[in-house]
């Protein structure tokens, strides 16, 4: 069965270390994310598992066949319309131009983009819209693994529910297994089949949590009382510095 394991991680930039024994394993089929405080090294060890960044110490075993990204930043080439930005992947994959043109434009009718949006340049989309694309982008090509790198961090809440829901769909499928970093609590409950606190300065992996139920069961009643739960931890408040009053 694929996985992605990851053994004894560790790695440094310059003189500091940023990671630091990193091991964990993401199964086929789940979501797994991994939780800390900003600047603790989540990016890093995301890079280092889509190989864009070189191993220096430790282990990392990916089984995947295909795989693919989205950032937080969504990186889409400004000389190319939305159509071919979506598309982009499924160049590399040498689908053929026809093939091509009819995924992208079927996964961005998904995502709520409209026909009249298709001939844009990344310059003349909002945020929101950007964000849309680098998403469909990274799914258009069906990977087997997904990479999340906070990608809702800077949307409004009912663009941040909509393409949560499109995780939420993918998990339920249990076609593509998704990995993905955040630093919210609340979007790691309400996604997550395991979810990994990584402690900065060096990065650790501290203490892992897992869910059970399914992520199209958990109403806000479940969210709301699981990350209250969780924000007592005495794990999350070293991590994150809080202070219980």
């Amino acid at each position: 069965m694929a996985r992605l394991k990851v053994e004894n991680l560790t790695f440094s930039f310059e003189y500091k270390t940023i990671l630091e024994d990193i091991s964990f394993e993401v199964n086929k089929g789940e979501v797994v994310s991994i939780v800390g405080p900003s600047g603790g090294g989540k990016t890093t060890l995301l890079r280092l598992c889509a190989n864009l960044l070189d191993r220096q110490k430790g282990k990392i075993e990916n089984s995947f066949k295909t795989q693919s990204i989205a950032f937080q930043d969504p990186c889409l080439l400004p000389w190319k319309n939305v159509i071919n930005n979506i598309a982009f992947g499924l160049k590399a994959q040498r689908i053929p131009k026809k093939e091509q043109l009819k995924r992208a434009k079927e996964i961005a009718l998904k995502f709520g983009l409209e026909e009249e949006d298709f001939d844009k340049f990344p310059k003349e989309l909002s945020g929101g819209m950007s964000q849309r694309i680098s998403f469909a982008r990274a799914l258009v090509t069906k990977p087997e693994l997904l990479f999340l790198d906070e990608p809702f961090s800077a949307l409004d809440i009912g663009l941040k529910e909509e393409l949560q829901n499109h995780v939420i769909e993918l998990a339920k499928q249990k076609k593509t297994t998704i990995f993905f970093i955040t630093h919210d609590i609340m979007e790691a409950v309400r996604l997550s089949d395991k979810i990994l606190v990584l402690e900065p300065d060096p990065g650790r992996i501290i203490k892992t949590f897992t869910f059970n139920i399914p992520q199209s069961k958990r109403d806000d009643s479940y969210i709301y009382s699981k990350t209250t739960k969780l924000l007592q931890d005495p794990y999350i408040i070293k991590t994150f510095e809080l202070e219980l009053k």
